[in-house]
């Protein structure tokens, strides 16, 4: 499986990050994808989305929450963050009171989720 993301404004995709370098452990950034969130900054509903391997309820690791960090201190806002697996979602948003205290909640599969599966393209092995 290789990491994929997407972008969301109010529940719709607006820009897939697909890089050339992404792997099953690691979404690189890239400049397109900071040009779209530095361009989408204000709007209302704005996330990002990304896919990890596996199945069940996905979790956040270290290097997720402090990017998540890290990206809203660039923006200067809040985003809205999901996890994908290849069954579940989760949502997480900031609930502080410390810099990484991201609260993960199960929702419902968003319409953007199984095109996002499709995308985390399975590797023969």
């Amino acid at each position: 499986m290789i990491e994929a993301g997407v972008v969301v404004v109010t529940g719709n995709p607006v820009y897939w990050h697909l890089p050339p370098n992404r792997t099953g452990g690691s979404l690189p950034d890239s400049r397109a994808l900071w040009d779209v969130l530095w361009n989408l900054r204000k709007e209302e509903g704005l996330g990002f989305a990304h896919s990890h391997p596996g199945s069940g309820t996905p979790g956040p690791s270290w290097t997720d929450l402090t990017t998540f960090s890290s990206i809203e201190r660039g923006l200067g806002r809040r985003l809205n963050w999901w996890i994908t697996s290849s069954n579940r979602v989760i949502h997480l948003s900031w609930m502080g009171p410390e810099e990484l205290d991201y609260v993960p909640v199960t929702i419902e599969q968003p319409m953007w989720a199984d095109e996002l599966r499709r995308l985390s393209v399975w590797l023969e092995t």
